[in-house]
């Protein structure tokens, strides 16, 4: 059986008239970290959302779980285990921390096992166990970006979508975020990364892609890329 657990084959996408995905081909392999690389506009967070239905594919075909999850609704790829953690968090500002981390484990009907999750939620992120009455607004940046991991890790993700989680965070707490990134995948969740921070995210993958204007222009094992000069002067500040 093959371990590759998502694969977007020739994928296209337009937002109306504008091509923003162009025949794009990418696998995620069982425990992988694999990251999107490239400029603002380069089409990652699109091939993100196309993934989750946000937007959707004009045409290829999107492979999860050996399924065909291409024209599927997107609350379905949710119940499937895929779990998409939008730029800019994306939490409810006026809802404390537990009720936003409860949002995630809406569908489940076992009291006992969302109390579980929760407990396991909060083994991961103490800080939000210390602040599980605040109201999410009143939380830091970095507080609600692991608000925002946590509440999808409520639903047990099998992989796990995250877009831009650097996003406007100070570099000791960016480094922060990178350290949960890392243990979340060495407890088994695989995860498709979008970061602009690239050598973050070249530090942290197994594999990584390099996108442009809607294509993949290289790809590659991440130890490779960081090695790669023109990947150095264009996102290593080399």
């Amino acid at each position: 059986m093959s371990d590759i657990v998502l694969s977007l084959e020739n994928v296209q996408t337009y937002y109306g008239k504008i091509h923003a995905l162009r025949g794009i081909n990418i696998q995620v392999r069982q425990g992988q970290i694999v990251t999107l690389l490239g400029a603002n506009g380069a089409g990652k967070s699109t091939t993100l959302k196309t993934i989750s239905a946000i937007v959707n594919a004009s045409s290829g075909k999107i492979v999860f779980m050996g399924k065909d999850i291409t024209n599927e609704a997107p609350h379905n790829i949710v119940k499937m285990g895929l779990i998409h953690v939008p730029e800019g968090r994306r939490i409810f500002k006026d809802l404390t921390v537990k009720e936003n981390l409860e949002l995630g484990s809406f569908t489940l009907k076992d009291d006992k096992e969302r109390k579980r999750r929760l407990e396991r939620v909060f083994e991961r992120f103490p800080r939000l166990k210390e602040r599980w009455k605040q109201d999410g607004g009143t939380l830091s940046g970095g507080e609600q970006q692991m608000l925002a991991i946590g509440r999808a890790l409520m639903t047990e993700p099998k992989v796990l979508l995250l877009d831009e989680p650097s996003m406007g965070l100070a570099p000791v707490i960016v480094q922060e975020i990178g350290q949960i990134i890392k243990r979340l995948n060495e407890e088994g969740t695989t995860i498709l990364l979008v970061e602009q921070n690239a050598k973050m995210a070249l530090k942290l993958a197994h594999y990584g892609y390099v996108m442009d204007t809607g294509t993949i222009v290289m790809e590659d094992e991440s130890a490779k890329l960081r090695e790669n000069e023109s990947i150095v002067k264009a996102y290593l500040g080399g």
